[in-house]
């Protein structure tokens, strides 16, 4: 099995799990990791190069989903629009969009950087928050979805998703300190994040691809 990893710290939890639940050597071999930007995943999932993979929310709506997704009920601190010209984040999907449905201008970032330059004192508009405020609901940034394996993923996502997940302190600061911040820090930016989509998460997801649609993304027309 192919699988895809964002590689942002909002994914950790599941990371780990994964870890934890194909230990042998063997299966190892067969689960390979293409760890990248959202942008990088959706086109290797799209293009059938991975089996599963958290693809961004806008290019999700045509694909064979699970139930878990990166979800954030109110501000996330890692994704901002930052005063200045307009210049969408590359390696972003639906938080550009996002910018758009909310009618906000200036440079767009996203994921561990975002989340540094909020930890330094930088300002900015989270994009999250503002869309809990205008619409009353959480944002689903990704969804994990699958081209094949739909069996084992399913049954990943649910293992995954009906328990919360410790993060061994090793691992905690390890990943903290390769982004440049505290375990601490880090502990408290995933109390942000959940990963479970129920009906108040599928309805803004289905709020937002609807509102997208005045906007272009080639994501969009693609599928399984």
């Amino acid at each position: 099995m192919i699988f895809g990893s964002i590689g942002y710290l909002n994914l950790l939890p599941f990371q780990v799990y994964m870890k934890r639940r194909f230990p042998s050597t063997q299966f190892q071999q067969m689960l390979r990791w293409k760890r990248a930007v959202p942008s990088d995943v959706n086109r290797a999932f799209h293009r059938g190069e991975i089996d599963g993979a958290f693809i961004s929310s806008i290019t999700s709506s045509r694909c064979r989903c699970t139930d878990l997704g990166i979800v954030a009920d109110g501000p996330v601190y890692s994704v901002f629009v930052l005063p200045g010209a307009v210049a969408p984040d590359r390696e972003s999907a639906s938080s550009n969009i996002l910018a758009e449905i909310l009618g906000l201008e200036g440079e767009v970032i996203i994921g561990d950087k975002a989340l540094r330059h909020y930890l330094e004192g930088g300002k900015g508009i989270d994009l999250s928050e503002r869309w809990r405020e205008e619409t009353g609901l959480p944002f689903v940034f990704a969804r994990l979805c699958y081209r094949g394996r739909g069996a084992t993923i399913g049954k990943i996502a649910g293992e995954f998703g009906r328990r919360e997940w410790r993060i061994p302190r090793y691992i905690l600061q390890k990943a903290a300190r390769e982004r440049g911040i505290t375990p601490r820090e880090l502990h408290w930016y995933l109390s942000h994040i959940r990963y479970r989509m129920g009906w108040r998460e599928k309805r803004a997801l289905k709020l937002f691809l609807k509102k997208s649609r005045r906007y272009p993304h080639p994501g969009r027309r693609q599928s399984n």
